[in-house]
């Protein structure tokens, strides 16, 4: 019984020792890292190893109909960059793609006047000086004129009449005489297109003393409720 209990325990020792860990390989073994350097190496590794300068096609590089979109930008120069180091140490044609043509999204309509790298790739001191000489021959300086003198068509300058007047409009300072006044203006007044118009007339028919066409019927020498307030303000003012 002894004997066959000491049997039974030494194949259980065998077994654990040929038994792999659970969960994965022994990666303390040496025949695992010597496979692993041999992986690394690109020996016998049957993965996807990373390629060399010569095995990069134009595909991988997003040549035009393969599918990927070209980059732009700062990505741009960076990819094309690469790509020459690449054929430089491969010694194949390889697809260079080229730097950015796309115009920025971002500042598409913008001006770079501001930007100071931007202008002096363009701009030299003898070009800013041309274009100075240029504006200043293109130049012209306009001389101030007399203002023109007022028109003398015979008609009453309503604006001198307010500022010459200092009562409010209804303050009665002439006398009119009739019967319904106050409807005798409405129907006349409606004839004017404006109450500047009205006013005009006013005074051409011998106001403010007289009212010939029956304009000012409460006597304060403003015809179809034309008021001077306008004009003394912005004279005050």
């Amino acid at each position: 019984m002894r004997f066959t209990l000491l049997i039974l325990a030494i194949g259980l020792v065998a077994a654990c020792d040929t038994v792999a860990p659970v969960g994965g390989p022994d990666f303390n073994t040496p025949a695992y890292q010597a496979q692993r350097e041999a992986q690394l190496a690109g020996q016998g590794y049957t993965g996807n190893p990373l390629l060399g300068p010569s095995e990069v096609t134009e595909e991988q590089l997003g040549a035009p109909g393969a599918g990927a979109p070209l980059p732009t930008g700062e990505n741009a120069d960076l990819a094309s960059a690469t790509a020459a180091a690449l054929a430089s140490t491969s010694g194949q044609p390889t697809y260079v793609p080229p730097a950015s043509t796309v115009e920025d999204p971002i500042n598409n309509g913008i001006s770079d006047e501001q930007d100071f790298d931007a202008v002096s790739d363009r701009r030299t001191i003898e070009s800013d000086a041309a274009r100075i000489e240029q504006n200043r021959q293109t130049y012209e300086v306009v001389s101030p004129t007399a203002v023109p003198a007022r028109g003398s068509d015979g008609q009453p300058n309503i604006v001198q009449y307010a500022l010459n007047t200092s009562n409010p409009v209804g303050t009665q300072l002439y006398s009119r005489a009739g019967f319904n006044l106050q409807a005798k203006a409405q129907r006349n007044c409606a004839r004017y297109p404006s109450a500047d118009q009205a006013q005009i007339d006013f005074l051409s028919n011998g106001g403010p003393q007289k009212d010939r066409k029956g304009l000012d019927p409460d006597g304060d020498g403003f015809a179809c409720g034309w008021d001077p307030s306008a004009f003394r303000s912005a004279v005050n003012n």
